[in-house]
């Protein structure tokens, strides 16, 4: 089953520029998902598994090294990628 997921990062701290941009950039390095930017969030697309695997590992880093940062997800059980708004 394919899936969409919408994510914003806010790191809590005065440099938050750079944790975005990097989580982003380790989401587009993965080849089994697709990813959209925009000015206010990020969406990625793909099969389930592959897109939480994702979120587990990137998400997980970004606390890691950022504890003092939130995410949020909206998850949607189908394939919005090619949706027009």
């Amino acid at each position: 089953m394919r899936i969409s997921v919408d994510i914003s990062l806010y790191p809590l701290n005065e440099n938050y520029v750079e944790p975005i941009l990097s989580f982003i950039d380790q989401l587009e390095n993965n080849p089994k998902i697709s990813v959209k930017r925009n000015s206010l969030s990020t969406q990625i697309f793909g099969e389930y598994a592959d897109v939480m695997s994702c979120l587990n590992r990137d998400i997980e880093a970004v606390f890691t090294a950022l504890p003092e940062s939130i995410f949020v997800l909206k998850l949607v059980g189908m394939d919005r990628e090619h949706v027009v708004d």
